[in-house]
């Protein structure tokens, strides 16, 4: 009688045991549940703000698809009908291409303006560290391949290319000048080049082999290249 009564609270605390980890089994379940979604988030997030393997903060991303939709309406396209013959008749497609690029200012030098169609010619190369050629280039590989046509070798890193030349401010650009550019926002190490196409008082274009959408030209006066502008300088021609 003495031992049972003995394991009579014993009994009773077992119980409440099994009780207790049969209701932490459902919540050890959420826990893990959320914590599995809160990781999956964290993945997706990391891997939409890399771009050829570089991080890019939220800022930068959103600046960055802001001067895509800007790109897109600044570079419109034409349309086209092309008749095709199919087995059951003639059928009848529409294409988009590219609008033709408007043409240079009479007062670009023939030799420069033999440079930016060159530099044009390459839209849509895509991007190549160290690329010279139509299946990949780099920014610097762009201008040495565009200056190349007029037969002048050019040096070949932007850091080079950024003493050869004299400096010119950013209020008196001209097409053919050349613009460097840093990684970041305020940097002044130079990483990045492109070819000024046209200049005016409304807006300043440029051509360059951009890491994310290859060679394409983009406005200069843009948040995203104004924060990263270095100096400009006129080639020696």
């Amino acid at each position: 009688m003495t031992a049972s009564l003995i394991f009579v609270p014993m009994r009773e605390h077992v119980t409440k045991v099994q009780h207790s980890a049969q209701w932490q089994r459902p919540l050890l379940a959420i826990l893990l549940l959320v914590l599995g979604s809160w990781l999956a988030a964290c993945s997706s997030t990391s891997k939409v703000n890399y771009r050829n393997g570089r991080y890019y903060s939220a800022r930068d991303m959103a600046r960055m698809k802001a001067a895509n939709r800007r790109r897109s309406v600044a570079a419109p396209t034409v349309k086209s009908k092309v008749k095709t013959s199919t087995a059951t008749g003639k059928a009848k497609s529409v294409v988009r291409r590219p609008a033709p690029a408007r043409p240079l200012p009479a007062n670009v030098p023939r030799q420069m303006a033999v440079v930016i169609e060159t530099a044009r010619s390459f839209q849509g190369t895509p991007y190549k560290f160290g690329g010279t050629t139509r299946q990949g280039m780099d920014c610097s590989g762009l201008l040495l391949e565009s200056f190349a046509a007029i037969n002048v070798a050019i040096p070949r890193s932007s850091n080079e290319q950024a003493l050869w030349g004299e400096p010119v401010r950013p209020q008196d650009l001209r097409a053919g000048d050349l613009v460097f550019f840093g990684a970041s926002p305020g940097s002044a190490t130079i990483t990045h080049v492109g070819l000024i196409t046209e200049a005016s008082a409304e807006s300043v274009q440029f051509i360059h082999s951009s890491s994310s959408l290859g060679v394409i030209e983009n406005a200069l006066e843009t948040d995203y290249y104004l924060s990263r502008f270095i100096k400009a300088v006129r080639p020696r021609l």
